[in-house]
């Protein structure tokens, strides 16, 4: 039982793991901060407004012991969601273990490690796709002979549910990213073929259980039967305990929702039963989202309560009892096979393609993910979907739980970010300084070698080394790599309806009336990488007549100004989710007044609470959109209304009176 927890500095996430665990907590999940997943340290340029706000920063060895200060590491079981730096992440857990004389070979835990659905849906990569699947290769024959308890990795079906994968696409690229880790680690030939079985043992999944209960229930029933067939026949692993799948649950934190939040802990329950109820193919770990994260940052008692859920279903209810509740279902079987033969179908387009590194490079699987995204956007808009609360059954009592919102979430202190800068340099000037450049030396030679990394960023760690050098060797090596936002190819959904033709017409009269077609920019500054609202946007925007610049995730303000210059456009619209919107927008803000652009408006969407929302208006913001505003039609309207106002045109465009025949 875990929470996903963490935040701020290590100091403070250490001391909210050691009260998890007082409350029985039986494993720890560490949230990394977005620097530290991207790897930059906290005085890049980049990270200006990131620090602490998604999860701890982890800049050196010397974050990795106040991390996990006091808290024995042979005795946990520590998941790390880390995936671009992971290497450099277990890199300092061991460092820190072997500090506290811990036998390295009894670590137990989970790096993430999925760098395929980073591409497709959560954006914290940095490598091109080869060069990153060298160092997930790197440290599955690593861990597999060095640290045996260790899973390397965790393929990540969870973020391609919420960046708009359907069952079958969740389970078809979940799979097909193991089938490309698997045939690059036994084409290394770094671990003998009789010890393969125990590479396939050491892969696991982290999956999304939506509040769809049947339907998620069949398609765990579905992934498992999936594995035991693909480990058998393609891998000739005989053992059964090897081809066992294993997974852990995060349950669907999309679904959450910003209206009438309390109805997100019935969500959060129905969830959480569709992975346990199954004893076949039930999850070995389960970790809940909070009941406000789609309003902010949860505090620590309400990742109690979530963990609390948790509690109550093992020791107080009957479920664990029992054999499997849906064996012999005619039911269950028949959508079973359903997502078996649909999601076999989608494997095999994969695999046609060159697998999954290839349907990542040519934008196939991200453009079939944004245009199920808009389908189901589409549903929920129409009302075909029922989202309580948000579509339906609108009218609420008053909440006692919001009744005071700014309290009813929590705030990073913006010192905290000044902290960790000043902290990063005081590191640097006080360590080793030779000892560090000839840990980078000898990892930039072992990058441009083919020899495993794990040794060379092992030296880097004890050497206190930072993230960001050791990422920025790697960058230099490697190159960096921007992914396909999949917007161009995807399609809105379904027809045009009365509104949107509306607005298409808008756009065009608005348009007209200024001398040109409406040029829209979507934004994302910042290191936030779920870009799913973003591209759900560029895709409707464009669909209402608005020519659209997308240039994909981790902008500068400074880049996010330079394209609107370059483009002409007459708006910019910025998606901010992780919690930098207050240093972010007003530095884009500050940009466009410098760049003589201060009379082109600013709309921005996000995780916003009201009161932040009201200091960004405040500051020339034209609109703030929220989780609330699921109308994306209506945003458009809105978008147009905005680009009205700033043009000093009436609200309306005047209707052409058709001449005379």
């Amino acid at each position: 039982m875990r929470t996903y927890a963490g935040h701020s500095s290590p100091a403070e996430s250490n001391a909210l793991y050691r009260r998890n665990l007082a409350k029985g907590q039986t494993g720890l999940s560490v949230a990394f901060d977005l620097p530290t997943q991207t790897g930059y340290d906290p005085d890049d340029e980049l990270a200006v407004g990131e620090v602490g706000k998604v999860g701890v920063p982890v800049t050196h060895i010397g974050d990795m012991r106040a991390l996990f200060d006091g808290i024995p590491l042979d005795e946990m079981n520590t998941s790390m969601t880390i995936n671009a730096t992971a290497m450099w992440l277990l890199a300092l857990y061991q460092a820190v273990a072997e500090e506290h004389g811990h036998d390295v070979s009894k670590l137990a835990g989970t790096t993430q490690n999925d760098i395929i659905k980073e591409y497709l849906s959560r954006g914290t990569y940095v490598f091109p796709p080869a060069p990153s699947m060298r160092l997930i290769t790197d440290m599955v024959a690593y861990t597999v002979t060095t640290m045996p308890k260790w899973n390397p990795i965790n393929i990540c079906s969870y973020h391609l549910q919420e960046a708009g994968a359907t069952p079958e696409q969740e389970i078809a690229y979940a799979i097909s990213t193991a089938i490309a880790v698997l045939d690059s680690v036994r084409d290394s030939g770094q671990v003998p073929q009789e010890k393969f079985g125990e590479v396939v043992a050491r892969i696991s999944f982290f999956v999304n259980a939506g509040v769809r209960f049947v339907e998620e229930m069949c398609k765990m029933r579905a992934f498992t039967q999936l594995w035991d067939e693909l480990t058998a026949e393609r891998y000739g692993v005989q053992d059964p305990k090897h081809r066992r799948f294993r997974y852990g649950v995060q349950v669907n934190s999309l679904g959450l929702t910003e209206a009438q939040p309390e109805n997100n802990v019935q969500r959060i329950v129905l969830e959480m039963l569709a992975v346990t109820l199954s004893r076949d193919s039930r999850a070995r770990a389960v970790q809940l989202p909070a009941w406000n994260e789609a309003l902010g940052l949860p505090r620590p008692w309400d990742q109690q309560w979530s963990l609390r859920l948790q509690q109550v279903l093992a020791y107080e209810t009957d479920l664990l009892e029992y054999e499997d509740l849906f064996t012999g279902s005619v039911v269950v079987e028949k959508k079973v096979a359903e997502l078996v033969q649909g999601a076999k179908a989608e494997m095999a387009r994969v695999e046609e393609m060159g697998g999954a590194v290839a349907a990542v490079e040519s934008g196939y699987m991200k453009s079939a993910m944004v245009g199920s995204l808009a389908e189901r956007r589409r549903r929920i808009e129409s009302g075909e979907d029922v989202v309580v609360g948000v579509n339906k059954f609108e009218t609420t009592e008053p909440n006692p739980l919001t009744a005071d919102l700014d309290t009813a979430i929590m705030v990073v202190d913006p010192a905290v970010e000044n902290a960790a800068q000043e902290a990063v340099r005081t590191w640097r000037a006080e360590r080793d300084q030779a000892a560090a450049d000839r840990a980078l030396d000898a990892l930039r030679e072992a990058a441009a070698s083919d020899v495993n990394l794990m040794a060379a960023t092992l030296d880097c760690a004890r050497a206190g080394v930072t993230t960001g050098e050791w990422a920025g060797v790697l960058r230099e090596v490697f190159g960096e790599y921007r992914a396909p936002t999949g917007v161009a190819a995807a399609t809105g959904g379904g027809e045009a309806d009365e509104t949107l033709v509306d607005i298409r017409e808008r756009v065009r009269a608005t348009g007209d009336e200024l001398g040109g077609r409406l040029r829209f920019l979507v934004g994302k500054p910042g290191l936030d990488g779920h870009s799913n609202g973003a591209e759900q946007i560029a895709v409707r925007a464009r669909d209402a007549g608005f020519e659209v610049i997308y240039q994909g995730i981790r902008l500068t303000p400074a880049q996010i100004v330079s394209a609107a210059v370059e483009e002409d456009v007459h708006v910019v619209g910025l998606s901010v989710l992780s919690g930098s919107h207050l240093q972010v927008v007003p530095a884009v803000l500050r940009g466009l007044k410098e760049a003589g652009l201060d009379d082109v408006p600013v709309v921005v969407g996000g995780i916003i609470p009201d009161s932040d929302a009201r200091r960004l208006r405040e500051q020339g913001v034209a609109r703030v959109f929220t989780p609330k505003d699921f109308g994306l039609t209506e945003i458009m309207g809105q978008v147009v209304d905005v680009v009205r106002e700033a043009n000093d045109l009436p609200a309306h465009p005047e209707q052409k009176v058709p001449e005379p025949a």
